[in-house]
């Protein structure tokens, strides 16, 4: 596994009006602004397992997720996932 840098500035994905502990997901950016860039990823309920990830790969991903790529994941509700 990489060395997770000490000082990392740990954002968390949740809603403003999110109360308790989660779990949620947590981003940060590492040293450097291209593409190469480290971006880490981790969940509060186990901030230990950190997953490593670059940024251009990071925006791709978001990219995708505002894009409704990675829908058909979500639950739709009734306990099953939503239709492709």
């Amino acid at each position: 596994m990489a060395d997770i840098p000490p000082n990392l500035t740990w954002e968390r994905a949740a809603p403003p009006d999110a109360t308790g502990p989660g779990p949620w997901i947590e981003i940060a950016f590492g040293e450097g602004e291209d593409g190469d860039a480290p971006v880490y990823i981790r969940e509060t309920s186990a901030p230990d397992n950190v997953v490593t990830t670059n940024r251009r790969k990071w925006e791709a991903f978001v990219l995708g997720v505002q894009a409704g790529e990675f829908d058909h994941f979500v639950e739709d509700g009734s306990g099953d996932r939503a239709a492709m």
